[in-house]
């Protein structure tokens, strides 16, 4: 169940407690739906009650107890419980997870979290003769290609004015991050070479001035591109190290919970924020890309050590879908790489 399915989920719950006379509110147009905060359980948690409280004229709390019941009894989720001021956490079908995991085996790194929604349209982005600005709109111009959408990027001169247009045949927007610093000469992004200098413009988000320091470059936990790609090359190591073993992947079940299961079906969305480019707000978009690829390979590390038996220890169904996992979150990991226009290495 991806998120959007599971917010639409819950925007059918809302309707039946107002259907049943439990709810006097408009049924709104989504309800957002996300990996659990600090404090919360299971797999996703919404803020649907918080939001409908004052339409309805009801503490969240009640509103959320009214819409429990209904959430509890849908396909896929197996348990909701209520945190905090009334949030709702939703606990899935494990069986949804191991649905998951195969499709993104079956799909691969070129194809999961991909679409044709935005088939045939075109957009048009007009960019600067600035370094940032350019990566930029090559990386929205990838993730709206990943939805099928044609970009065609116009190099525009700085004092041009910033508009956004639209006409019959397509959407135009200017991308305008705040520009890389060019002096002094060590904080060149070309010095730090193509993937550590499109990690540096990408990664800060489009309204903060991007570091180009040699940070970037150091392997070790504190720089998070070296995260992502070292988590990429481990979860193929353990994948070699399995089949060493006598054994390959298998999508099951996989103890203890963990989150990265939810990252993993929030991948889609993640690249939908740039469907279509020409939103104000799709410029971010890179951004929140690379961002949501620190928080996956933060999460495999934490499952890779439960991945391969210890010891004289024979492998077993719970070893396979944890290798499973970990062999879907690499592919996410590489194919979000791939449309920031960095390298995925399989040894690091």
């Amino acid at each position: 169940m991806t998120p959007v399915e599971l917010s639409r989920t819950v925007l059918g719950a809302v309707r039946r407690a107002v259907d049943a006379g439990e709810l006097r509110v408009d049924v709104p147009e989504r309800a957002v739906v996300a990996p659990p905060g600090p404090g919360g359980t299971g797999d996703y948690a919404t803020n649907i009650a918080l939001q409908l409280s004052r339409p309805a004229g009801q503490p969240p709390l009640r509103v959320a107890e009214l819409l429990r019941p209904h959430l509890v009894g849908a396909d896929g989720i197996t348990g909701v419980e209520i945190t905090g001021p009334g949030f709702l956490n939703i606990r899935l079908d494990q069986n949804v997870g191991t649905a998951l995991v195969r499709r993104i085996l079956d799909e691969g790194a070129a194809r999961y979290g991909h679409s044709d929604a935005l088939a045939g349209q075109v957009y048009v982005l007009r960019v600067p003769y600035e370094v940032r600005a350019e990566v930029v709109a090559d990386v929205l111009a990838r993730m709206a290609a990943s939805q099928g959408a044609r970009v065609e990027i116009q190099q525009q001169k700085q004092q041009e004015q910033q508009t956004l247009q639209r006409d019959d045949t397509h959407e135009t927007l200017d991308v305008r991050p705040v520009p890389a610093p060019r002096d002094p000469a060590p904080q060149d992004p070309t010095s730090l070479g193509t993937d550590a200098a499109r990690w540096a413009l990408l990664h800060p988000t489009p309204s903060d001035r991007p570091r180009i320091t040699a940070d970037h470059l150091v392997q070790r936990e504190g720089n998070p591109l070296f995260r992502v790609r070292y988590a990429h090359a481990r979860t193929r190591a353990v994948v070699r190290n399995a089949a060493d073993l006598g054994f390959t992947p298998e999508p099951g079940a996989a103890e203890p919970r963990t989150p990265l299961l939810p990252l993993l079906t929030d991948y889609p969305r993640i690249l939908t924020t740039a469907a279509p480019p020409t939103r104000p707000d799709a410029i971010a978009a890179p951004a929140r890309l690379a961002r949501h690829l620190v928080a996956v390979a933060d999460a495999v590390l934490d499952l890779l050590p439960a991945t391969l038996p210890r010891g004289d220890e024979k492998p077993t169904a719970a070893h396979r879908a944890r290798l499973a996992l970990a062999e879907a979150a690499g592919t996410v990991l590489a194919g979000g790489l791939s449309l920031l226009g960095i390298d995925a290495p399989d040894h690091l």
